[in-house]
């Protein structure tokens, strides 16, 4: 399994059952951030909003990938989507790993909600706030869904992201021995554990 992180929210998969796109984001949506020409076997956008909702911009095989995408239906907001409306969390299965894609989830998760979760190999899980959950949250879901590898997402950096939601460091501090890898490209089958924050690859 190859991943690879585009800044954002928005990572490509590639396995050996197949190719998806999480969360692309439309042109000019998220500040210092351009998607280059991405090839898959699938895109899943969590909802509908601009920055996670550019299908359009990858461009599809023809292919039926061979892994499968189960969705869990959860919150934009902690105010049962009176404020955002509904996010979509997903869960790749593929070369016995078990990755999970939370999209923008806005609130903490309740037991039954952890329980469709399940125990990840793979977490990708938005920290930054404002628009999803925050740091603080995000370092206690981590500790209760215990995935093997967390890998931070939507958040602001430098040069890149909205000014509005933290940064990854917000999140990070609550872990020790954070990994801060100098590239966006991960191979999350190989002996990775704990925290790791990807190098975002600034384009525009």
């Amino acid at each position: 399994m190859k991943l690879t992180w585009y800044g954002h929210a928005c990572f490509f998969i590639e396995t050996t059952d197949g190719s998806v796109v999480f969360d692309p984001y439309m042109p000019g949506s998220v500040p210092g951030l351009a998607l280059p020409p991405l090839t898959a076997d699938a895109v899943v956008c969590s909802h509908g909003h601009r920055d996670h909702a550019g299908a359009d911009a990858v461009t599809l095989s023809g292919q039926k990938p061979g892994f499968t995408l189960t969705s869990i239906p959860c919150f934009h907001d902690d105010r049962q989507g009176t404020l955002r409306g509904e996010n979509r969390i997903t869960v790749l299965e593929a070369e016995g790993l078990r990755l999970v894609h939370l999209g923008d989830l806005g609130h903490m998760p309740d037991a039954a909600l952890l329980a469709a979760i399940g125990r990840p190999n793979l977490l990708l899980i938005p920290v930054g706030g404002y628009y999803t959950i925050g740091p603080d949250t995000a370092a206690e879901l981590v500790q209760a869904l215990q995935p093997r590898l967390a890998i931070p997402m939507h958040y602001r950096g430098e040069g890149f992201g909205y000014e509005v939601i933290g940064s990854a460091e917000d999140f990070t501090r609550h872990f020790e021995g954070v990994t801060h890898w100098q590239s966006n490209v991960l191979d999350p089958a190989e002996a990775w554990t704990g925290i790791v924050e990807l190098r975002c690859p600034v384009q525009e």
